[in-house]
């Protein structure tokens, strides 16, 4: 992925925010140059991975299979010396991008419409061997439980909700002419190295190209200690 998409991402991330009056922490305002110079004070930013993580999943085609994501807050399940248990991500999602199907096998979250557009979520119960079964799935929307037949799309529109339990798996669109989402997500410890089953084998870190400077640094890039 170029660097150049990923910093066009960025900035327009920063401008959906803003648009729906969501205020950033400072570390997400951080410049590769701020970064080069910050001590192990802000080790919990390195260590669980908060900050921008912008994504193709390793297909090369943003504009059609991408994500934009901020992690606000996050514990971290192999150091002990965080104690939070759980996460808030922020996410965006233009219109005419998709997120694959995946499950998480321990986190369970809470994905919230913040506004914008409307969100479509794909559902399927998942089978031991990791496809995907036939059997209704049971919805959890805003202190509402039913039903639905295994692969529809949940519909979100802004202020609503949906819970995803483990081994639930699950898709992101946008439902077409509702323009760009903004989405919350509220979970457990987030854990992307470990805790992601695509339905396909494919990547969630992208390889960057740099063909101009950075104008922030992704979550996996921080400098060790200043």
């Amino acid at each position: 992925m170029k660097r150049s998409k990923i910093n066009k991402a960025i900035k327009r991330m920063e401008q959906l925010v803003s648009e729906h009056g969501f205020k950033l922490p400072p570390f997400c305002r951080f410049t590769p140059l701020d970064w080069a110079n910050k001590g192990s004070e802000y080790d919990e930013i390195r260590d669980n991975l908060l900050g921008w993580d912008i994504t193709d999943y390793g297909e090369g085609n943003f504009d059609k299979m991408g994500f934009s994501l901020i992690t606000l807050r996050n514990g971290n399940v192999k150091l002990d010396k965080y104690k939070k248990p759980y996460a808030e991500k922020l996410l965006m999602l233009e219109e005419g991008q998709y997120s694959p199907m995946h499950f998480h096998w321990s986190k369970m979250e809470d994905i919230i419409n913040r506004g914008g557009g409307n969100v479509l979520i794909r559902v399927f119960n998942s089978l031991p061997n990791g496809e995907f079964d036939n059997t209704n799935v049971k919805v959890c929307a805003d202190g509402r439980e039913y039903y639905v037949k295994a692969g529809t799309r949940v519909r979100l529109t802004p202020g609503e909700s949906i819970t995803i339990y483990p081994y639930l798996y699950h898709d992101f669109g946008v439902e077409e002419g509702t323009g760009a989402v903004l989405l919350g997500e509220v979970s457990m410890c987030n854990d992307d190295a470990n805790d992601n089953r695509f339905y396909k084998n494919i990547g969630r870190f992208p390889a960057i190209e740099e063909d101009e400077p950075a104008y922030r640094l992704l979550c996996s890039e921080y400098p060790k200690n200043g």
